[in-house]
């Protein structure tokens, strides 16, 4: 069974969990455009929640999903909203689903965990997943090691569910290359901080469209918690104290709050404005529609010339 008709959306691609970004605006665009939209629930309560799969409904009747970042205090709390309003896809990080997957399954709902190694995959696997989103760390936000080009065709081979490939996906060109490693579908994260539905500060927004190919840093290795993100003078500054061995607490009275500054005030020299290393691709603002239809086109017209001699 392909994504597509395991999830009943036309276009095989997720708009990522970005965390504040991923609002109802984003997510009802992307799945009323034939996508499937999903709710970023970290640092929601249950009401606020419950809004957004709402206000999302007053845009879109079409599936869209619910991601549980798995350290929230209260996923569970979350995880029975999910239920009770009948989400019917929910993707999950930052830990272990397995034991959410009963119940939500139970409720019928689609359990996609987004891993980054191929341990991770069989894990998911064995404790009943749909589909796995396998992330490579060319992706914005929290990364793991792996490259999506050596992750993808590795995690593919390992498992029997679809696996959908995420990290670096720019334009048509990237998603005829997952489809070719194997993937069912993409997951997009960075693309979509350039749709006109995304509700980040203009000048992230902005700030993404100005960056080139070498623009992003990655900073927390120290911390075991690597994070992508376009460079500033204070991610420079927090990279340099890592390297020099800070304490976690100088690190910390650096950063805190720093990605709702860049999100919510458009504060670029102090934020963290996360995105991923195809940042330099990105030209133009438009349309959640528009970006996926573009998207797919190339992706086709790329398929239909390839020539391997």
């Amino acid at each position: 069974m392909t994504i597509t008709e395991l999830l009943g959306i036309q276009y095989p691609i997720f708009s990522g969990a970005m965390m504040r970004i991923a609002k109802h605006e984003l997510v009802g665009a992307v799945s009323e455009a034939g996508g499937l939209g999903i709710l970023a629930s970290a640092g929601l309560s249950t009401d606020e929640l419950r809004a957004e799969i709402k206000a999302t409904r007053e845009i879109t009747d079409k599936p869209f999903g619910v991601n549980l970042m798995l350290q929230m205090k209260n996923c569970p709390d979350l995880a029975q909203v999910i239920i009770d309003e009948h989400v019917p896809v929910v993707t999950t990080g930052a830990g272990n689903p397995a034991s959410y997957i009963g119940p939500l399954h139970a409720a019928g709902v689609k359990v996609i965990p987004v891993i980054a190694s191929v341990h991770h995959a069989h894990k998911m696997v064995a404790a009943g997943a749909d589909a796995v989103v396998a992330e490579g760390q060319e992706s914005g936000g929290h990364i793991g090691q792996t490259s999506t080009m050596a992750l993808l065709p590795q995690v593919v081979d390992a498992v029997d569910i679809p696996v959908v490939g995420a990290g670096g996906v720019g334009d048509g060109r990237s998603i005829a290359a997952m489809f070719a490693l194997g993937a069912s579908g993409v997951q997009c994260g960075t693309i979509f901080l350039t749709a006109s539905e995304c509700p980040v500060a203009e000048a992230y927004k902005q700030r993404v469209l100005a960056a080139s190919d070498t623009d992003t840093i990655v900073t927390g290795r120290s911390q075991r918690d690597p994070v992508r993100a376009l460079k500033n003078p204070m991610l420079e500054q927090y990279l340099s104290l890592e390297q020099e061995n800070a304490s976690a607490d100088q690190l910390h009275a650096l950063a805190d709050g720093s990605f709702a500054k860049a999100v919510d005030q458009g504060d670029m020299a102090n934020g963290t404005p996360m995105a991923g290393e195809i940042a330099g691709m990105l030209t133009t603002i438009r349309p959640a529609k528009l970006i996926i239809e573009d998207l797919f086109k190339q992706a086709g017209q790329v398929a239909e010339s390839l020539v391997i001699n």
